[in-house]
């Protein structure tokens, strides 16, 4: 009963959301914890929290810029200032200041790539710590190996140079997964407090369509007919900007986010449609897990993702508020071997592998060499080629798994929580587009956008900034 006190008086909410409780009182006995609750269930509080019961900095690493921003936001708006983000995008002189003022900050926010800067290193040794966050630690697993080995360097050195408790924090980890960050945590006894990942108030549906025309006019029909706000999400920075051209077209107040574009640029983007000044997104999944708007209506995918936690990940974007929303992927037949060629692209081959290891001096692409890089202090060649080999095969089965659900006519929601290894209690209403109509969780327009229009960010900027 103290906790919910406490939740209520420094909170100021009436009750603990399912999982919140059990993650917290474990953590408070002095364990580690894997915490695997749903997209939109509060796990930012779970790292908030106990910061009462310890003395010193708590450390947080996460996986996005916008996520730790967002966060540091939210923090500060909550009347905790003394918060910062070490980014990868500060200026000399803020990281400057930052380190210089390193020990008066409760919470510290830092990347994995950050967490190779030196002087950073130094700074948090001389801190007391009170404990580490692993946030989103499924990208420990999804990312680390084959992505951004700066990730398995990050929790290598945690694991090393502190004697601290860990609480890594995820919504989509089937067992498999939670086994594989308990062995790169290295910590066997770490406790796991698992929820279902289903979010019984967005409805889902999947389309099958005959070719990529069919796919925008459906989408753009969507968008037209049915209230936001909402993201589109597609795999290329290209369809990104040509989707929201169409819909600007349209009188859609619309942007394009993805990676390609300047950090600034992203940040203001966000901010207007965090506002309300940008209904929809048309984004790569840059636009991901540092969102949290709540009132988000509509998650549109018009691909296959290239993993089952991407796409959970991105449909969990809306309904944060906890109304009725909704999820629709548009596919075609071919997709499966898109999203696998996006998934593999950068991957080395065995061939670049033998190669690279033969004759070091060769440049290769830089993300390529920067996974090689760490992989041959760690395993002899034909160890990494296995290892690449069996990762290729998980990535290929993980798309085939996704087709075979989006393209069965079993109920797509019970199969999905299947896949995550839980069981469907119950089922919602609306629920998936097997099981009956979806498209009553949202509302129609009460009127179509004025057109033609050529909105856009900048625009819509400038009418508000003139």
């Amino acid at each position: 009963m103290k906790l919910v006190e406490e939740l209520q008086n420094r909170f100021g909410y009436p009750r603990f959301r399912p999982g919140q409780q059990e993650v917290l009182e474990t953590f408070l006995r002095g364990n580690d914890v894997l915490a695997v609750l749903p997209t939109g269930t509060g796990k930012s509080l779970l790292y908030q929290f106990p910061s009462s019961y310890f003395s010193g900095t708590v450390i947080i690493v996460s996986p996005l810029v916008s996520l730790m921003l967002d966060q540091v936001e939210q923090l500060k708006k909550s009347g905790m200032k003394q918060t910062v983000a070490f980014t990868s995008f500060q200026t000399a002189n803020e990281r400057k200041y930052a380190l210089s003022h390193i020990q008066s900050y409760r919470y510290i926010f830092v990347s994995p790539e950050i967490l190779q800067n030196e002087a950073v290193r130094r700074a948090i040794q001389t801190l007391h710590i009170a404990y580490f966050v692993l946030d989103e630690a499924h990208c420990l697993v999804q990312w680390g190996v084959d992505f951004r080995p700066d990730y398995l360097r990050a929790v290598e050195w945690i694991r090393q140079a502190f004697s601290k408790q860990l609480l890594a924090l995820t919504a989509t980890a089937n067992t498999k997964t939670r086994q594989e960050i308990k062995e790169l945590l290295k910590s066997p006894a770490m406790i796991e407090v698992v929820s279902s990942v289903d979010r019984p108030t967005i409805a889902l549906e999947t389309i099958e369509v005959k070719n990529e025309q069919e796919k925008t006019d459906l989408l753009t029909e969507q968008v037209l007919t049915y209230e936001g706000p909402g993201i589109v999400y597609v795999q290329s920075r290209v369809r990104a900007e040509n989707l929201a051209r169409e819909l600007g077209n349209q009188g859609v107040q619309v942007a394009a986010y993805h990676g390609g574009m300047q950090q600034e640029d992203r940040r203001l983007i966000q901010q207007q449609f965090m506002l309300g000044n940008l209904e929809w997104i048309c984004a790569t999944n840059a636009f991901g897990m540092g969102i949290h708007k709540e009132n988000i209506r509509q998650v549109i995918h018009d691909h296959i993702p290239t993993s089952l936690s991407n796409y959970m990940q991105e449909i969990g974007r809306a309904s944060r508020d906890s109304l009725p929303s909704l999820a629709t992927m548009y596919y075609i037949h071919s997709d499966e071997q898109k999203s696998r060629f996006v998934a593999m692209q950068d991957l080395p081959t065995r061939e670049d592998i033998l190669y690279y290891l033969e004759h070091p001096e060769v440049e290769l692409p830089e993300q390529q060499q920067r996974i090689l890089d760490y992989w041959k202090t760690k395993l002899p060649g034909e160890k990494i080629v296995s290892l690449f080999d069996e990762l290729q095969q998980k990535k290929r089965l993980e798309i085939h798994t996704l087709y075979q659900l989006i393209s069965s006519s079993r109920c797509l929601r019970e199969a999905l929580v299947h896949v995550f290894d839980g069981k469907l209690e119950e089922k919602p209403h609306p629920c998936c587009d097997r099981c009956g109509e979806t498209r009553m969780a949202i509302k129609k327009r009460q009127s179509r956008p004025p057109t033609p229009s050529h909105f856009s960010w900048k625009d819509r900027l400038k009418q508000i900034f003139p």
